[in-house]
């Protein structure tokens, strides 16, 4: 009796200690349409009608401010015009003929929604709203933006033909968090007076890294936030959510419990490669990362697909820049290819216990290499 007690106490010891991490329920979400990607794969780790196109209000705004900030033109004086300050809605309260610098008008479009705002910079970076639009619609199809359509700087319900998806605007925001200016802009909790109005950021989700509200009679409540814990990196969408707070709370909670990001493939040189001419003179540029499972991680697989070594690469000078592509595949499905350079300098000896650990996990998850 006594050995069974002390075997459950030594079980239920282990089990709080170390607890197992399953994958949990899906999070409970009030929007109808909502997404939850990893930043810095791209992954989606939870959609619902992610592609479904709808209104998106205010974070409309999003694609205003990286333009803006694009522009280079964050320094300059804005003149506001009378059109800019009699446009409908938010405001930051603008006056016909001052002049502001462009830097903060943007802040006043992302911490406060100013509408006016949206179209002072419209009309500054684009000549026009009009002008603004088209590049508007330019960049959403660089970025991939393939169910989507701006009408608008500002997101209101005067125009039919203003629309996107969950996923879209997901891709739009990963693409805007790879700037400094807009990561410090969207993640500011208060400027020159301005408090931002997302209140996950300034009071109820201590991950909150930023992000853009919007509202209309239409479009309903639309949310885009970025949060990152232990250097994980979420963003969440939701279109028509009614309980948005606690929507992009429990996405972001499901993200962080079940999902880590693994740097599955490190920048610098590559080992075990043969080939004859490129051994120890060929690397990756950037690593890469991917958001996985603890199930997930012996999924991974490598595999170096180089080019055939040719008589005149004897001359390190005839060796092309991109000598092949790493494939990585996660359950024998390519997730993705990222290019080999040549580079003809010795390889550096040294190794810390960072690259050591990484050659480990690379090792454990199982890395083809041919050549």
């Amino acid at each position: 009796m006594k050995q069974t007690i002390l075997f459950l106490l030594l079980f239920v010891l282990i089990f709080t200690f170390f607890p197992q991490r399953s994958l949990a329920a899906m999070p409970s979400v009030s929007a109808a349409s909502a997404i939850l990607m990893d930043q810095d794969s791209g992954r989606i780790l939870y959609e619902k009608n992610a592609n479904d196109v709808r209104k998106i209000a205010s974070i409309t705004k999003i694609m205003t401010a990286i333009l803006a900030i694009e522009s280079g033109k964050l320094k300059e004086n804005v003149k506001i015009s009378d059109t800019a300050v009699r446009t409908e809605g938010s405001s930051i309260y603008l006056k016909p003929g001052e002049e502001i610098k462009l830097k903060d008008l943007v802040y006043g479009l992302m911490l406060r929604s100013g509408n006016d705002a949206a179209n002072a910079i419209a009309e500054h970076v684009g000549g026009s709203i009009d002008g603004f639009v088209f590049l508007m619609n330019q960049k959403a199809k660089e970025i991939g933006m393939k169910n989507t359509h701006f009408a608008n700087p500002n997101g209101l319900d005067n125009k039919e033909n203003h629309f996107s998806t969950a996923f879209d605007m997901a891709l739009l925001t990963r693409y805007a968090m790879q700037n400094k200016a807009f990561r410090e802009i969207s993640g500011t909790k208060f400027y020159k007076g301005w408090e931002n109005k997302n209140r996950l950021l300034t009071e109820k989700y201590k991950y909150t890294t930023g992000g853009k509200t919007g509202f209309t009679k239409k479009a309903k409540r639309t949310l885009v936030t970025t949060a990152t814990k232990d250097q994980q990196n979420l963003i969440a969408v939701t279109l028509n959510g009614p309980d948005d707070w606690n929507d992009h709370i429990n996405m972001f909670e499901y993200g962080f419990r079940n999902f880590d990001t693994v740097i599955i493939l490190d920048k610098g040189y590559l080992k075990n490669i043969k080939t004859k001419y490129l051994k120890n003179h060929v690397y990756i540029k950037n690593r890469v990362l991917y958001s996985l499972t603890n199930n997930e991680r012996g999924e991974i697989e490598i595999e170096y697909k180089l080019l055939k070594a040719k008589k005149n690469w004897k001359d390190p000078k005839e060796i092309p820049n991109i000598v092949g592509e790493a494939v990585i595949y996660k359950t024998n499905e390519p997730i993705r290819t990222v290019p080999i350079y040549y580079k003809y300098e010795q390889q550096e000896k040294k190794e810390g216990w960072f690259s050591f650990f990484i050659q480990l996990f690379l090792f454990h998850t199982g890395v083809k290499t041919d050549g």
